[in-house]
């Protein structure tokens, strides 16, 4: 794909195509302009396909429900708009040359079924329409549909997608997989523009810092085009934000919830509001939409933990283990979340646009923990037996700190449409930051004791002395604060560039387009090592916080961190530590320059989408490469690395009738290395080295998509897609030893040869409408996911990481003129969460299934009242090694429940 051949004819091809276009000018240029709404005023209808059947000239309405159709021939037509669940629509209209026609369309219910405003059919029914009026493949999920879950943020709401699994932190979801892709190989934008991420290392994106509150929908796109960002393997999500035009007039909505989580015996509250509105200013043709939602949440909760790390010796048998960590965490988690939107039309031709949308996610986390390290006689680590007791040294530990994140995005645009051309264009401005101030990363005392053993292998238990629990056994160590400050920033321009034109009786379009984007990852940490209180016998009793609420076992008293906080000026010694604050600050620049051109052809029932995508990647490090023997880090580290990808694709969809619909698809994507596998930092420590590896290839992939989409009623489908991925140059991390005198050994990242992802989607929806009351408000919606991989290592060969095989989605739903009731479960299968040095020390996630449950009863027309169950069954979150009877990590959280009042105005 990188070859000048291609080049060449690339831009010949792409020439021929622009005159093409242009040449086209002279012809039919009437054109049919409208709106399509509903009987029952209040939802835009986004998604209607709008149809010249005689001219097999089709387009779909808009997120305010309106249409334009150009370069239509003069003559007389018979115009038809289709909506699933309301009646097929049709018209007579007369186009005449140099003439625009106005047409609108008011939609009426099927006689055998209902078209809602709200609900959980009407919310699933508009996901389905825009789903099958799309060129690609893709999966949507509304505003409305997300309101039927107990969903705190996106990251959750996109759980309940097809192909779509998450990650959680402490029990919320957080990053995002796609068909068993792990989230780095995945895009995030926000109304077009990339959303960075917090992280001070990664380009994940955490999306547990958007409220659910403040999204109108989510979009996953799992084939790209050749006019969107290239950077996805398993698919690209698009959060978009609310709109005055997604509704007609003035809108409504505020709640407010308490929550209790189990765990802690605490109760949190939570508010939210949303309103829009539509103002004409001086004739109808000039509307301004304004739009506006926030989102705040409190809450107080907590978790179990047990740990090993994988501290396991499987050269004995039964496996020993060298020592194990017991955790307890109690967080308060502020989310707060706003958007301003404003939307500018002039008729149907001209629209602008400002989109911002503001979240502040602040964690207060302590964690206390216990971590024991069994020795022998002569203080060596000791791999010993279950029920083994003998000599341990045990830490007592807290962390204690508040983390605060920040995603600010600001996306400013206009669509002009002038005769057959369309001109989108947009600049978008986002950053995210994570900062945590001077906090205690890690405090320590210390203590040594006989008669220390262990029990179970997947819950480690402590067999351990009275003394053990006697806080007044264990003497201050060492003090360790830390500070942190990482920012994303990206920033970007693009415009596009459309005509729609007849090539003979063939409706087709020309689009081509642009892209530059500028991005800047900085991160600086600062740590402070307070150590040599030893004679000065500081014991843990002066400084404890009271006895610890642990769970799975006894645990005994907590380090109050304020107290802790007046001895650091005590410390015999203080100093910087250079290896952490200097290793990991790093500054990268990546400039993407981007450029495509793609062609759609419509063909009695088929539609070709075809194009190519050009992106020119240029990245600079600059770091730090800190020697431990010399105790120094002055040597400054600068690396550079670029290259360019020629990315082809092409979409084929088939209409077999109104309803069924063939889809097919070879795409190629391309995804860059992380900031942590690029980051320029060193660690030289004798003859070992750690560090990141700037000159990595990204990731490239070839896919291939085949399916069948069915619309058999209103929120109702069947839905099946086979996928292939060929991966080139994977990441993974890597140990290797160097042929030098000193048998260097290198701790890094390295390109893989190659990788294979292979899968099957399957969707069943279904409103049983036809069926008799009470029976005729159920509502199934289920989805299942197969997936399989195989990475080569060179000496062995792995799943890829993050790839579950099985993940589904199971939601069972009733609804009538009162209530509504949701029951839904959640499963992925186990799957591989990093690779060891060798096949027993990989790290694995246990299956997990979650359940959940929603009740809302509507005590007036405007007012609800809903309850909800998160986690009900208390699914725990455990890691294993090698088999699932060894522990690298359980923590379990215990499930939440809701109590919350939503008034609701159209």
């Amino acid at each position: 794909m990188n070859n000048k051949r291609v080049k060449t004819q690339f831009r010949k091809n792409l020439l021929a195509l622009a005159i093409a276009a242009a040449s086209t000018a002279a012809m039919a240029d009437g054109r049919l302009e409208g709106k399509v709404s509903l009987e029952q005023a209040g939802v835009s209808l986004e998604g209607a396909s709008v149809t010249i059947p005689s001219l097999n000239l089709k387009t779909n309405t808009r997120r305010d429900g309106s249409y334009t159709l150009s370069s239509v021939p003069a003559g007389e037509y018979e115009l038809v708009v289709d909506y699933l669940g309301a009646e097929l629509t049709k018209t007579t209209v007369v186009v005449q040359d140099d003439e625009t026609q106005s047409q609108n369309f008011v939609l009426s219910k099927r006689s055998d079924e209902e078209v809602l405003v709200i609900g959980q059919s009407a919310s699933a029914n508009k996901s389905l329409n825009k789903q099958r009026a799309a060129d690609n493949i893709k999966s949507i999920v509304s505003a409305d549909a997300i309101g039927n879950f107990p969903d705190a943020n996106a990251s959750e709401a996109l759980s309940r997608m097809p192909g779509i699994s998450i990650e959680r932190d402490q029990g919320e979801g957080r990053f995002v997989r796609v068909r068993g892709l792990a989230p780095k190989l995945n895009a995030v934008t926000i109304n077009g523009t990339k959303m960075p991420a917090p992280g001070g290392s990664q380009r994940s994106v955490g999306m547990d810092t958007i409220p659910s509150d403040l999204i109108e929908s989510l979009e996953v796109t799992k084939s790209l085009t050749p006019d969107m960002d290239a950077d996805a393997i398993g698919g690209s999500i698009e959060v978009k934000s609310l709109s005055a035009f997604d509704r007609e007039g003035f809108y409504y909505s505020a709640s407010a919830e308490a929550s209790y989580d189990d765990h802690t015996g605490d109760t949190s509250p939570k508010l939210s509001a949303v309103a829009s509105n539509v103002f004409e200013l001086g004739d109808a043709d000039r509307k301004l939409g304004v739009a506006a939602a926030i989102s705040w949440y409190d809450r107080d909760f907590g978790s179990n933990n047990v740990e090993t790390g994988g501290a396991w010796d499987f050269e004995q048998s039964p496996a020993g283990l060298e020592g194990f960590e017991q955790r307890h965490y109690t967080i308060n988690r502020q989310r707060t979340g706003l958007g301003v939107n404003f939307d500018y039309q002039h008729g149907v031709d001209h629209e602008y646009y400002l989109r911002t949308l503001m979240s502040e996610f602040q964690d207060t986390e302590t964690r206390q923990a216990s971590v024991i390290e069994f020795i022998d006689g002569e203080g060596d680590g000791e791999a010993r037996a279950a029920g083994v007791r003998g000599q341990a040294e045990v830490a007592r530990e807290l962390k204690d700190r508040i983390e605060q994140q920040t995603v600010r995005s600001v996306v400013i645009g206009g669509i002009n449409r002038v005769d057959s051309w369309t001109y989108d264009y947009a600049a978008g401005f986002s950053v995210a930051t994570e900062k945590k101030d001077q906090h205690i990363a890690g405090a320590a005392f210390e203590a040594e004791f006989d008669d220390m053993g262990w029990m179970d292998s997947e819950k480690p238990y402590l067999l351990a002395p009275a003394g053990y629990y006697d806080a007044a056994s264990y003497a201050l160590d060492d003090v360790e604060t830390e500070s942190v400050d990482a920012q994303d920033r990206e920033h970007n321009i693009r415009l596009d560039i459309s005509r729609d034109f007849f090539i003979g009786d063939l409706a087709s379009q020309f689009k081509f387009g642009g892209k530059l984007s500028r991005r800047e990852k900085v991160s600086d940490d600062e740590v402070i090592d307070y150590g040599d209180f030893s004679d000065q016998l500081l014991p843990m009793s002066s400084y404890v916080s009271g006895e610890v609420d642990y769970r799975l076992a006894s645990y005994g008293p907590g380090i109050d961190g304020g107290k802790l906080s007046s001895v650091l000026a005590q410390a015999g010694e203080v100093e910087r530590n250079l290896e952490d604050s200097q290793v990991n600050d790093y500054t990268i620049h990546e400039d993407i320059n981007a450029a495509y051109a793609m062609m759609t052809v419509d063909i009695d029932r088929w539609r070709i989408l075809g194009g190519m995508r050009y992106e020119a990647t240029d990245i600079t490090a600059d770091g730090l490469s800190f020697n431990e023997e010399a105790d120094e880090a002055t040597t400054a580290t600068q690396f550079s690395n670029d290259y360019d990808h020629w990315l082809p694709a092409l979409h084929v969809r088939y209409s077999l009738s109104e309803q069924s619909i063939l889809r097919a698809a070879w795409t190629n994507s391309v995804v860059r290395p992380t900031f942590e596998e690029m980051s320029p930092g060193e660690y030289i420590d004798g003859n070992e080295v750690e560090r990141g590896n700037p000159n990595l290839d990204p990731w490239e992939s070839s896919n291939i998509d085949v399916g069948i989409e069915h619309y058999f009623a209103t929120a109702s489908t069947l839905q099946a897609f086979l996928f292939y991925k060929d991966i080139s140059h994977f990441i993974y991390e890597s140990e290797h030893t160097l042929s030098d005198a000193n048998e260097t050994e290198i701790h890094s990242f390295s390109n893989g040869d190659s990788a294979e992802v292979y899968g099957l989607e399957l969707v069943y929806q279904q409103q049983f409408s036809q069926l008799p009351a009470p029976w005729d408000g159920l509502l199934v919606e289920a989805n299942a996911t197969f997936t399989d991989s195989e990475a080569d290592l060179g000496d062995r060969k792995v799943t890829l990481p993050s790839q579950s095989d099985v993940i589904g989605n199971l939601s069972i739903g009733y609804e009538n003129d009162w209530m509504s009731l949701r029951l839904s479960a959640n499963y992925k299968s186990e799957y591989l969460l990093e690779t060891g040095s060798s096949q027993q020390e990989d790290a694995y996630v246990d299956e997990q299934m979650q359940v959940d449950a929603t009740a809302r009863f509507w005590i007036t027309e405007g007012i609800q009242l809903y309850l909800q169950g998160i986690n009900l069954t208390n699914q725990p979150y455990y890691v294993y090694n090698n088999h699932a009877n060894y522990n690298n990590q359980y923590e379990e959280y215990g499930p939440t429940f809701k109590l919350g009042v939503q008034l609701t105005d159209f």
